[in-house]
């Protein structure tokens, strides 16, 4: 490794072969100004990040990739979107993404290690991915990046470049959780016992489940994601001491992040760990809560798509349904409100025609109750659908759509 300033890695970027694939930190670990000196001299490149955030280089000749789509590249004409269930991307950049650089956002050095902080994700593959394939690897240490353990420590040997640049890290205030979100997650929360294993999605409904937990004892948290939550579940002691908490990447407060810093509690693991669907089976009970934009009448989810557009992606949803149902106890919530206020419409469909995400879920849920899926018949999956989790406005055609369908 070796240790350089911008003006020496703006020289070692301009020297790299025309048109490369850069892999960058996503999430809120993208290392802005690494980021910035590269955009400056790299006239043409493909950008891959996982979930990028506002203020990333949009201008012609930046191509962007990814399998999540974030707000900074959502809507894009330069989006080239590859499908892929979050444990298998890394397979992908072994063999079909190969990435020519790779921008990390680290931790300053401790002895002869970097950690990756709140962004663990697909970099270590990334990382390999690269060094295989004769890339480069670059880090920008920031002392504001927690040190964190696990898959999260990368040695010196596997950098090629260390850049040192201070930079406030992004953090995640959450909007306020609405009437439905708290219906919602008060209903999940019921079925949610001491001891179970949490896996926390992104948004208003997890943020109201675990609002409710606090009263259980001994939960265990294997997620690929998780914020400001869980550390409120761990204030209170609701939490399983004796197990570590692990995910591959965080977002939230300052707050959570200084707790973040040397503590063991947390193991920070790679995306072929978490999202393994048979390593999330061997948890307790563990319980998987996503949601989705629309649910049909054959308990077939879209959570991806808006109007035949991408609108984010599988992400892990996928991975963590399947493993859940494969757990002793565990359960499968797909949550969604009953109706689209802005379109006045049903969000419990017919039929899904803009791409199924995922579907045989345990429970599909939204604010008008709880619907049964998991070992049942489809007659019954979709009679459970509309009698408790439809809209009643909905119901009358959604019974007719059921009928024509032979449900």
């Amino acid at each position: 490794m070796k240790r350089v300033d911008g003006e020496q890695l703006k020289k070692v970027f301009a020297s790299l072969p025309k048109n490369p694939r850069v892999l960058v930190s996503g999430n809120f670990g993208t290392p802005k100004e690494l980021l910035a000196l590269f955009d400056s001299v790299v006239p043409e490149y493909t950008l891959h990040m996982l979930n990028a955030q506002p203020g990333i280089p949009d201008r012609p000749g930046v191509r962007y990739e990814t399998a999540f789509v974030g707000l900074g590249m959502r809507g894009s004409e330069r989006l080239n979107y590859i499908p892929s269930r979050l444990s298998l991307l890394p397979v992908m950049l072994r063999d079909e993404l190969a990435p020519d650089v790779v921008l990390l956002h680290t931790s300053e050095p401790r002895f002869d290690t970097v950690s990756l902080g709140i962004e663990v994700n697909i970099l270590p593959a990334a990382i390999e991915s690269a060094r295989e394939h004769g890339g480069l690897v670059v880090a920008q240490a920031n002392a504001n990046m927690p040190y964190t353990y696990g898959d999260a420590q990368v040695y010196e040997n596997e950098i090629d470049f260390l850049f040192t640049h201070e930079e406030p890290l992004n953090v995640h205030t959450p909007a306020p959780i609405s009437d439905i979100a708290h219906n919602i997650g008060s209903k999940i929360a019921e079925l949610v016992p001491s001891g179970s294993t949490l896996q926390l999605g992104i948004g208003s409904v997890p943020d109201a489940v675990v609002e409710r937990m606090t009263n259980r004892k001994e939960l265990r948290i294997w997620t690929e994601m998780f914020s400001d939550g869980v550390l409120n579940l761990e204030k209170v002691g609701a939490l399983d001491t004796e197990i570590p908490i692990t995910a591959s990447f965080i977002f939230g407060s300052n707050e959570l992040y200084t707790w973040l810093h040397m503590n063991r509690r947390v193991r920070m693991l790679r995306t072929e760990k978490t999202n393994d669907p048979s390593l999330i089976a061997k948890q307790a009970k563990m319980t998987s809560i996503n949601a989705a934009l629309q649910v049909d009448l054959l308990d077939q989810a879209n959570a991806s798509r808006v109007r035949d557009k991408i609108y984010s992606g599988f992400g892990g949803s996928t991975d963590f349904i399947v493993g859940a149902l494969h757990s002793r106890g565990g359960k499968s919530f797909m949550t969604l409100p009953s109706w689209h206020a802005k379109t006045n419409t049903s969000k419990i469909v017919p039929m899904i025609t803009e791409g199924v995400t995922s579907f045989q879920h345990s429970y599909v849920v939204t604010e008008q109750g709880i619907a049964t899926c998991f070992g049942h018949s489809e007659s019954e999956q979709a009679q459970n659908l509309i009698n408790f989790a439809a809209h009643p406005d909905a119901k009358p055609a959604l019974r007719a759509a059921a009928s024509k369908m032979g449900l």
